[in-house]
């Protein structure tokens, strides 16, 4: 690559945010890296990731499931905020209404640990996972659903609103990576494709 003038193309620079104090409440990792789920709704992963515009940074929290790899909630906000994860799990709830307990696994970040949060899973029957502190291997399928993000469509881009930028990550999420892209994990279907397929199975 390196003759031939290319370079690989990555996501943006390391963004410092705010540091944290101790956390308020800090679950167990119980998910474990166990990555690989034969049932929908029982295993959910949460993250926040960011995106620049010339009007300042917009915050973009998602939920997946493990099981087909789905973004089933999301949230974007110009501020870092429990509000931002609450809103996109709140999403997940009532896009699945899932019948039994869900583990949701998160870092350690304070959007996570706060007391908002930890009323939220327990009414909605949601059981907290969390990854070891600076870990991001542990949520790693969170992380890359955002390479993908930055890399298919983002690339580097500078927006120049937030609410551009909210048209396109919605334009990618929905019309794309959920009913369209195709994935190695879900026999080359789509997210949805796959999760249909497997309806129809039953």
């Amino acid at each position: 690559m390196r003759l031939d003038g290319l370079s690989a193309q990555v996501g943006y620079k390391k963004y410092r945010g705010k540091t944290s104090g101790r956390p308020s409440h800090v679950a167990d990792n119980i998910l474990q890296r166990q990555f690989q789920v034969t049932e929908p709704n029982k295993f959910w992963v949460t993250d926040i990731t960011y995106i620049r515009t010339h009007e300042g940074w917009l915050y973009l929290a998602v939920v997946l499931d493990l099981y087909s790899r789905q973004v089933v909630g999301w949230s974007m906000h110009s501020r870092m905020e429990t509000d931002l994860v609450l809103n996109a799990l709140l999403m997940a709830v009532w896009r699945r209404k899932p019948q039994d307990e869900v583990l949701i696994h998160s870092d350690q970040g304070s959007q996570f640990t706060g007391y908002e949060w930890q009323d939220f899973l327990k009414v909605h029957r949601l059981k907290p996972s969390m990854s070891r502190r600076g870990n991001c291997h542990d949520n790693a399928v969170a992380e890359s659903f955002f390479q993908l993000l930055k890399r298919e469509r983002i690339k580097r881009r500078i927006y120049l609103t937030r609410a551009e930028a909210r048209q396109d990550v919605f334009d990618y999420i929905e019309m794309f990576y959920n009913s369209v892209r195709k994935h190695g994990y879900t026999n080359n279907l789509s997210p949805i494709e796959f999760e249909k397929q497997q309806i129809n199975k039953q």
